[in-house]
């Protein structure tokens, strides 16, 4: 059995919008100001920094601080949701071959909601988010969860996802990983750059 294990946001679908109004929902009602778009999208999946301080300014993500994002995303989290282009045809492609599995730093309901809009969750068997674990990507755990439950061995699976913090998670995990460059953040190498290189590149692992 073999497993390819997504991201979600930025790797699947394009989530910017939502992210960003919230970040920005929760900064204001804090009294801080709004961030540009591209600047939250460059920062969110950066593994150098304390995202807490960085957007908050406190150590850690506070109950209130939480409580306004889920809030405000629960009722957001569609806008302007799309696929990244190709995304659809390879799911549905890969889903005669592999267990398709999805490691999301999203709340895992928020995910299931997002991927069903999308007409996309079912291909999926499990959709782990942070709720799901006690420490998320980059952490290997969400990984981990997935290849116990599905029975994989290591060598059997692989990652792909567009951050840094996907590919940590993966390399803790002992996991293949691929970084793809048309989500969130803007790699000049080392990535794959389109759906048909992807493609590509997972059968060459499994041939």
């Amino acid at each position: 059995m073999r497993t390819i294990i997504f991201d979600m946001d930025g790797t699947l679908v394009n989530s910017g919008t939502s992210i960003t109004n919230t970040v920005n929902y929760v900064r204001e009602n804090l009294g801080f100001e709004k961030m540009e778009k591209n600047y939250i999208l460059e920062k969110v999946n950066d593994p150098t920094i304390n995202t807490a301080k960085f957007f908050y300014g406190t150590e850690s993500i506070t109950q209130q601080q939480k409580e306004l994002f889920e809030n405000h995303y629960k009722e957001t989290c569609l806008e302007d949701l799309e696929l990244y282009e190709g995304v659809f045809e390879l799911i549905d492609d890969l889903s005669s071959e592999f267990v398709l599995t999805v490691a999301t730093n999203a709340n895992s309901n928020f995910a299931k909601k997002m991927l069903s809009h999308l007409e996309i969750e079912k291909y999926f068997k499990t959709i782990v988010g942070y709720d799901s674990v006690k420490k998320p990507k980059p952490n290997p755990e969400m990984i981990n969860k997935i290849l116990d439950k599905h029975n994989i061995e290591k060598e059997n699976a692989q990652l792909v996802g567009d951050s840094h913090k996907d590919i940590i998670a993966a390399k803790n995990a002992g996991v293949d990983w691929v970084l793809v460059n048309w989500g969130f953040s803007n790699y000049k190498k080392d990535a794959i750059q389109n759906i048909k290189e992807l493609e590509e590149r997972i059968y060459n692992k499994f041939k």
